[in-house]
């Protein structure tokens, strides 16, 4: 039973077992997040004990996960702004 804020809480009925099995695979779930960010922490970190920038890492990563047309978009625009600024020619 889902509860609505017009419900009366003493007429609703919770499933207790329904809502711990969620609860607890959320807490798992975070718990797993919080290891693999960790995890990733330390390859950053790896990288720059290489000499690699992990910024631009960073930068990188991020810009893989973006559409090849919303990236490319995203550098026109930052080409143009910086132009703007005189920052690039």
């Amino acid at each position: 039973m889902l509860l609505t804020l017009g419900q009366n809480m003493d007429s609703a009925t919770v499933n207790a077992s329904h809502l711990r099995s969620f609860i607890e695979r959320i807490e798992k779930l975070e718990e797993e997040k919080k290891v693999i960010a960790e995890d990733i922490k330390e390859v950053y970190s790896e990288a720059k004990g290489t000499g690699f920038d992990a910024k631009i890492i960073r930068k990188i990563v991020s810009m893989r996960k973006m559409d090849r047309e919303k990236r490319r978009e995203e550098e026109e625009i930052l080409d143009l702004y910086l132009t703007a600024l005189g920052m690039i020619e």
